[in-house]
């Protein structure tokens, strides 16, 4: 849906159609695309006023400093490798903290090409696959990322440190008039890097390439149309790839309120099956949370992204409210139990003994609870905000984080993505109790009605948490940027916390 529904006499004044965009200075960002996307952007806006060259107010600086010189080339990019017993403890960081979030690699295979590498006498290294030697960079950046032995300056800069030199690969292996499944990886990891570091205005615009190069490579087609007579195995890494692009694409697209890319495929979602035989070994729970966050992914990309890039209701009409809902509730009905039969104690004690899989059932009911609230909070003339199911799903979606906070603390400090959308759903719940606020006997139900007890101890909780990342001299600027919002939210409306 891209066109807006005809206005009714009496019909909501409000110019933002959905609950969980409003009460915010939207003229700080006022030169972009949408009203929604302002509420997407005042987290990491350390500032009052971005300037006119950064697009998301954060980064101005280029994002990968520039230690290469114009002869060295390749050689003088896997110069600067770490001894391999470092790059092997990264590279297990890697795989414990942000394969299970977003498992694309094949992780046997790759470490078959990555020890395989290590084997290889200098002058054969020197001339080994520019991409895979970005995605091994890119992977240590991102290990690095959530490493807690060093200080977080130093890991800042050792991470960006081997970001750039995964550039400097890409650039090597000549990415943007060449593309392979490794160059392509590497390029969604580093915008998941970028993202992580600060700096989501040249996340986007990188992630912008990529969907260009993924779309040049055919990922977006069915492998058995275009690569008929390809081994099952290859199949399967092209379909992983592809949900990769996909996923990154339509939840970062969902947080900035921006037109979705990844948009044209007929790559089934069904066609990804777990595959035990042979070369492949995959992990059948894996292979179901792929499935789950991409099925969830296509049903947001439709329903959600397209009309709030537009500042379109997203619905329309109390049946197609209605309908939606039943379609969001079926996509989390086929999550694996797993997935859905979860509260804080169970996931605790499952932490002792499978961290993989609590995160993935954390990052998954944080993506589809965050969208069903959006759902919920959308209005139109004929469609008031659903405020009990809007503070519902908000809880839900921020229960996620806390948990995570509370048993990843340092991952959680890392993924930006994660600490936005919880940013986002306080926001939201405050936005909602503002207006419940308004109603007759507004203010005595925001004391007595447990849902509302609830959503006020939510902002507070996230308000604590923001702090503690905040302290100290190296506390996060993006932290204290949204403690100061969610303040200046509550304080401006007093009466929610009285």
């Amino acid at each position: 849906m891209t066109k807006a529904p005809k206005k009714r006499p009496g019909s909501p004044k409000s110019a933002i159609p959905n609950a969980a965009d409003r009460g915010f200075d939207t003229g700080r960002i006022s030169s972009l695309g949408s009203i929604a996307k302002s509420t997407g952007l005042l987290s990491n806006v350390p500032f009052s006023s971005p300037g006119s060259s950064n697009v998301f107010g954060i980064g101005s600086e280029h994002p990968f400093a520039n230690y290469w010189t114009c002869e060295g080339g390749l050689p003088e990019v896997i110069s600067v490798l770490p001894d391999k017993l470092q790059a092997d403890i990264l590279l297990n960081r890697y795989f414990e903290c942000v394969d299970p979030v977003y498992p694309m690699l094949h992780r046997q295979t790759f470490y078959a090409d990555y020890e395989h590498f290590w084997s290889l006498p200098k002058i054969e290294k020197d001339r080994a696959d520019a991409s895979f030697v970005a995605l091994i960079f890119v992977m240590l950046a991102l290990g690095t990322q959530f490493v807690t032995s060093t200080s977080p300056p130093e890991r800042k800069q050792t991470a960006e440190f081997y970001a750039s030199a995964s550039n400097q690969a890409l650039r090597m292996s000549s990415y943007l008039s060449t593309a392979t499944i490794r160059s392509i990886q590497a390029m969604v990891l580093i915008t998941y890097f970028l993202i992580n570091d600060n700096h989501a205005s040249d996340g986007w615009a990188f992630a912008g390439i990529l969907i260009r190069q993924a779309y040049a490579m055919g990922l977006h087609r069915d492998p058995n149309i275009v690569t008929p007579d390809a081994p099952f195995f290859e199949k399967q890494q092209r379909r992983k790839v592809w949900q990769a692009v996909l996923l990154q694409d339509t939840f970062l697209t969902v947080l900035l309120s921006l037109p979705p890319s990844a948009t044209h495929t007929d790559v089934n979602v069904d066609d990804l099956i777990a595959d035990n035989s042979s070369i492949a070994n995959d992990d059948p729970t894996d292979t179901a949370y792929v499935r789950g966050s991409w099925t969830l992914a296509n049903l947001v990309q439709e329903t959600i992204c397209s009309p709030r890039s537009l500042d379109v209701p997203i619905c329309s009409t109390a049946r197609h409210k209605s309908k939606l809902i039943a379609d969001f509730r079926a996509v989390y009905r086929s999550f694996p139990d797993v997935f859905r039969s979860w509260d804080t104690e169970a996931l605790s004690q499952l932490a002792q003994t499978n961290k993989r899989i609590v995160r993935q059932t954390l990052f998954l009911s944080s993506n589809y609870f965050h969208n069903l609230m959006l759902v919920h909070a959308s209005e139109s003339p004929d469609v008031p905000v659903n405020i009990r199911g809007t503070l519902e799903a908000a809880h839900d979606a921020i229960t996620a984080f806390f948990v995570l906070f509370a048993l990843f603390e340092a991952e959680a400090r890392v993924w930006w993505v994660f600490n936005h959308r919880a940013f986002l759903e306080a926001l939201c719940i405050g936005n909602v109790l503002r207006e419940a606020c308004k109603e007759p006997g507004g203010a005595e139900n925001l004391e007595k009605d447990p849902l509302f007890v609830r959503a006020k101890s939510d902002i507070l909780r996230m308000i604590q948490i923001m702090r503690a990342m905040s302290e100290g001299e190296q506390g996060s600027q993006t932290a204290r940027t949204r403690v100061q919002v969610l303040s200046e939210f509550l304080l401006e409306r007093g009466q929610i916390l009285s």
